[in-house]
This record gives C-alpha cells, structure tokens and sequence, in this order.
C-alpha cells in the first residue's frame, strides 16, 4: 500500500496531508507543534510507502486554502480516519458543530448520549487524526476555556477568531469582525 504526502503553508504554520492509496484524507499535521514521529514517519516504520506527491493532495490544499482564506466553511473531502468506533462517533458529531460556534465536551458527551463520558470525548478529541476539517479545534472546557489541541492553544485560539472573523450574516455574505 502506498500513501501520498505533501506540506503547505497555513497560518497555523506548515500542515502535512496525508492521504491513504485510494486518494482519500488520513491525516493532517500541524508540523511545527509535533511531539513525536510524525505520521510519514510512523506509516514508514510500519514498511508503509510514503510519496510526496502534490497531485494527490491538490484539491485538499485547494480547500484548506479557501478555509484560510474565509472563502470555505465546509469542506467537501472524503475521509478515512482510523480509530476505535467511540472514537469515530465522537469525530462524526464534531463534524456537525457548524462554522464559528463551540461546543463543550460534556456537550458532544451529551449528544452521544453519554452524558458520563466527558473525559473520553476529550480523549478522542486529542486523538482526531484529521484537525480542522474534523474540526476539533471546535471543542471547548465547559467554562469556555481553550483546552487540549494537538496543533497549540494558540493555533486552536487562531482557528476560532479567524472562524469568528468571517461568519456569515444573515444575507449569506461573509462579513469581516474586528478581533483586535
């Protein structure tokens, strides 16, 4: 099996796109915060081929960029995260939380209907393979407070205000928030 990688800049610094042999979304990487082997480096342990190869992330970097852009506030990717089926029904309800707005663990607990399980929602949220488009950089402490991101605090506080800056109005048309 071979699997096809390239690095683009973001805001948020280098990123690194993964996709599996099919062309389909495994991982993205925030390289700058890495703790540990990458994945590249983790799927060549295992004897997996890993290509840089562009062509097979294009339309990938093309919607990330219009995410960073504020052009794009869903992403239209097909995805195969790898994880325990928990961990997949925690990454399916964070797709849900929409554009611009948080939600708590004990609120994505909740929505599973496992109102107990708050720490291994966050849990599962540390463990996305797939940040910003499962968008777990969405999840918050229930104080409000930016807790737990693989990609930084700071990359998480930067996802959120850039989101914010560009919500829609009523009309469907961006409209730009002063941060400052």
């Amino acid at each position: 099996m071979t699997y096809y990688a390239s690095t683009i800049n973001s805001p948020c610094g280098l990123l690194q796109i993964v996709v599996n042999a099919d062309g389909i979304l495994s991982h993205i990487e925030f390289l700058e915060v890495l703790k540990g082997p990458s994945v590249v480096d983790r799927l060549k342990a295992d004897d997996i081929e890993v290509l840089h190869d562009t062509g097979h992330t294009n339309e990938i970097e093309s919607q990330l960029k219009e995410y960073f852009a504020g052009e794009r506030m869903v992403f239209e990717i097909e995805l195969a995260p790898e994880g325990t089926p928990f961990q997949l029904q925690v990454w399916d309800e964070l797709q849900l939380i929409p554009y611009g707005e948080t939600r708590t663990y004990g609120e994505i607990a909740g929505a599973l209907s496992q109102p107990g399980a708050t720490r291994a929602v966050g849990a599962a949220n540390g463990a996305n393979p797939i940040p910003i488009i499962i968008p777990c950089h969405r999840v918050v402490g229930s104080d409000g407070a930016l807790v737990g991101f693989g990609g930084g605090l700071k990359n998480k506080a930067l996802l959120l205000a850039m989101e914010q800056r560009y919500w829609p109005n009523d009309d469907d048309e961006q409209m730009m928030l002063d941060f400052e």
